[in-house]
């Protein structure tokens, strides 16, 4: 009778162990699949978790100083001065027609004419880069400057005595030449510079680019 009893304590117990089994089992089994599933949504190319930004990863991303602003162009201001000695007889006119007493039409004017002696020097009008040196059919002989800022500066009605050449570089009141009466377009004005600027291939007031300095 005893061992009956005993029998009936044992098979109880085995029941209650079987479910503990079946529960740790169970416990295992969704433990491994999501740690599967938990691996495959990494990036396979690097072995490093993915790491979602906090208070000091957005800190060090700014490496900018509080109040340091991105570095400026230093660069100098262009400085100009007048290319000649001599009196403005015709003005910059490309908003409107001015005469034109060689042609004896109306056209307009990109730069301004400078009476002046034959032989009178003849200077660069700024720092720059002699671009071209050639004679032209209607302006006569021409020197083209290229400048900083974009700005070009072109002396024509030059004298065939010049004094640089294409690719010289030349500083501000350099002598690049002397003044002449070679410009067709222009020889009832007598000796004379024809002076025009642009700048970024625009035409513009010479008086503008003189103002600079």
């Amino acid at each position: 009778m005893k061992s009956r009893k005993n029998t009936g304590k044992f098979a109880g117990k085995g029941y209650y162990i079987a479910l503990i089994l079946c529960a740790v089992a169970i416990g295992i089994s969704g433990y491994m699949y999501y740690r599967n599933a938990n691996a495959q949504t990494q990036d396979p190319s690097t072995d490093v978790g993915v790491i979602e930004p906090g208070g000091d990863d957005i800190a060090a991303i700014a490496t900018q100083p509080d109040g340091q602003l991105p570095t400026q162009s230093t660069e100098t201001p262009i400085k100009t001065g007048w290319p000649v000695s001599g009196q403005t007889i015709s003005g910059y006119s490309m908003d409107a027609l001015s005469y034109n007493e060689t042609t004896r039409d109306w056209r307009v004017h990109n730069g301004i004419d400078i009476a002046a002696d034959a032989g009178t020097p003849v200077y660069a009008a700024a720092d720059g880069e002699v671009y071209s040196v050639f004679e032209d059919d209607t302006m006569g002989m021409t020197v083209v400057i290229r400048h900083q800022g974009g700005y070009v500066t072109t002396y024509s009605s030059l004298s065939s005595d010049l004094s640089v050449q294409t690719g010289s570089s030349v500083k501000l009141g350099q002598t690049i030449g002397t003044v002449g009466n070679t410009a067709l377009l222009e020889n009832a004005l007598g000796d004379h510079l024809h002076f025009s600027v642009s700048c970024n291939d625009e035409i513009i007031n010479p008086a503008d680019f003189l103002a600079l300095n």
